[in-house]
């Protein structure tokens, strides 16, 4: 079977290249994939726009109209760290609805992977950290209200803490979060995840993986997840301009090797999101991001 690729073109709001967020890496993602043979015609999938309940069944209903109709105050725009344009609006509910495709294929699958999302601190009022909607919370919870599942496992690896995530699904006992990040890293206030693990400014691969394959088994009995989805951010390596871990290409391999095939092993459907990236060098950063697809081919 080939790996099932969720992708929609206008994933790139086309920001200039100057900007803090590197928003061309979508496009060149879905070109180094397409090099590889690893994202073809025949497995390309295209997410539609979702409706307002999707996306309200995560977040404020008054925040989703300012979204959609693109009037959000101006004080959350400089929270999110950019205009919410047409544009922004756009590839925000395609993120979302992508991620919620990802899933479904997953689940009919085994694994399946978004070229996007992991939009992990926008929280239920409000986006904030480049995320203006929380694909993977819109994800469970439509899962969740369809009857498709009945508990969800988030292992969240990007180098930033799940804070958002965390907070839309804080009393949601059927989905378990696990964060694991960087102590020192935004944002200041952390929320609380059903599991936090905060590392120290600097861990290598070794130490990396040594937390992580301790926990892995942990979370999983105690969450007895239906689908995992794995928010695979390739800011915990040493090049990242935004992290502060050093994890190099092999220890962020290693660490996707480790969660998809845990999983994977167990017969546990693994919906994959890129989470955050952020370098000047586009094509460096889509070869990391390109990891998480490589690794996922094995498991398809």
């Amino acid at each position: 079977m080939k790996l099932p690729i969720v992708h929609h073109p206008d994933y790139d709001a086309r920001f200039p290249a100057d900007h803090r967020f590197p928003m061309s890496k979508y496009a060149r993602l879905i070109e180094v994939l397409r090099e590889r043979g690893v994202a073809r015609p025949d497995n390309e999938h295209v997410p539609d726009l979702p409706g307002f309940e999707t996306l309200a069944r995560a977040h404020a209903g008054d925040y989703v109209r300012q979204v959609m109709d693109c009037a959000v105050p101006p004080a959350i725009e400089k929270e999110i760290g950019f205009a919410v344009s047409e544009r922004v609006s756009r590839r925000a509910q395609l993120a979302s609805s992508g991620t919620l495709l990802a899933a479904r294929l997953a689940l009919d699958h085994g694994i399946a992977c978004n070229a996007a999302g992991g939009s992990h601190h926008a929280r239920h009022a409000q986006g904030a950290g480049f995320c203006t909607f929380n694909d993977v919370a819109i994800a469970a919870h439509a899962l969740l209200a369809e009857g498709a599942i009945k508990r969800a496992l988030v292992v969240d690896l990007d180098v930033h803490q799940g804070d958002g995530t965390a907070e839309i699904l804080m009393g949601e006992n059927r989905v378990f979060t696990f964060s694991m990040h960087a102590a020192r890293n935004y944002p200041v206030r952390k929320a609380v995840s059903d599991f936090d693990i905060a590392l120290d400014d600097g861990v290598e691969d070794e130490a990396y993986l040594a937390r992580l394959t301790a926990i892995l088994p942990l979370v999983d009995d105690y969450s007895r997840p239906q689908i995992v989805f794995y928010n695979a951010g390739v800011d915990p390596h040493g090049d990242d301009k935004l992290g502060r871990l050093a994890l190099s290409d092999d220890g962020i391999l290693a660490r996707d090797r480790a969660v998809i095939g845990h999983f994977r092993e167990r017969g546990i459907p693994v919906c994959g999101v890129i989470g955050g990236g952020y370098s000047n060098d586009i094509d460096a950063l889509a070869a990391r991001h390109a990891i998480l697809f490589d690794t996922a081919v094995a498991f398809a």
